[in-house]
């Protein structure tokens, strides 16, 4: 036996073919009843008697192509119920072709993708449109530069472990003043104090150093050890973190506005 593939094949074949075209009368006994008519007519129209002479001759011929137009349309009308529909698939919900049909393919390189490097952080109000957005400059920074950093990362942990908000406003962005004021605020309630000490700096490098609006941006890579602890207020005993050096990696982001002095702007978590 075939294979089910080729006789799907021969059997759409065929009936794309369909049925031979017919005459006007078509075939069977309907077109053999209008041709015996039409034969009988014109040979009696001959002799003088049929269909009342020459002046009726006009009268029937209109008749008989009305008569054989509807028959033709009739018979035309019953060969299309007969014949069956092509064969394929079952038309999709959507509108387009059922078997066979493959789902698009997504682009891939449409897909959104996550970008690499460090985030520039936003410093200060609303961001700025994309139209906009001005360039960035790239900058060296020198050995006062990261000697500078390295400072920060001490002075600020013990502004923090002081409580000091005059040392932390000098020291940080008012972003970051907000950011350290709250989670003092939050210790106080809680009745603990975080002290930091024994910070030592083990390794820093810079990811990224640039120039936007007159102000400059440096993000640097700190690894370094300290003491971190949580005491209670009242009674100093330890509350929470550990009293040996534990070491962390963080990425400081400083800015210097105008040619002033860095400032810490942001920390995260590398």
């Amino acid at each position: 036996a075939p294979a089910p593939a080729a006789t799907r094949q021969q059997t759409g074949a065929q009936q794309a073919a369909g049925p031979q075209r017919q005459g006007m009368f078509g075939g069977g006994l309907g077109g053999s009843l209008m041709r015996g008519i039409l034969i009988g007519g014109l040979f009696g129209m001959l002799l003088g008697y049929g269909f009342g002479g020459m002046a009726g001759a006009l009268g029937f011929l209109i008749q008989l192509l009305l008569v054989g137009a509807l028959i033709w349309l009739a018979m035309a009308f019953f060969r299309s119920r007969q014949t069956p529909a092509m064969a394929g698939g079952a038309p999709s919900p959507s509108g387009g072709p059922g078997f066979g049909r493959e789902p698009l393919a997504r682009d891939e390189a449409s897909a959104p993708r996550k970008a690499g490097g460090f985030t520039v952080p936003s410093i200060g109000g609303a961001a700025v449109p994309v139209d906009s957005e001005p360039e960035l400059e790239f900058i060296r920074l020198d050995q006062a530069d990261l000697d500078t950093f390295q400072q920060r990362l001490s002075e600020v942990q013990e502004a923090f472990s002081r409580e000091d908000h005059a040392a932390l406003r000098r020291l940080t962005t008012p972003e970051m003043v907000s950011f350290f004021s709250e989670e003092l605020a939050d210790n106080a309630r809680r009745g603990v104090v975080n002290e930091v000490s024994g910070v030592h700096l083990l390794q820093a490098d810079v990811a990224e150093a640039w120039s936007e609006n007159g102000s400059d941006y440096a993000t640097t890579a700190l690894r370094y050890e300290a003491i971190d602890v949580l005491r209670d207020r009242a009674t100093g005993e330890l509350a929470g973190g550990s009293d040996q050096p534990t070491e962390t990696v963080e990425l400081w982001t400083f800015v210097r506005e105008h040619g002033g002095d860095w400032k810490l702007s942001a920390i995260q978590d590398a």
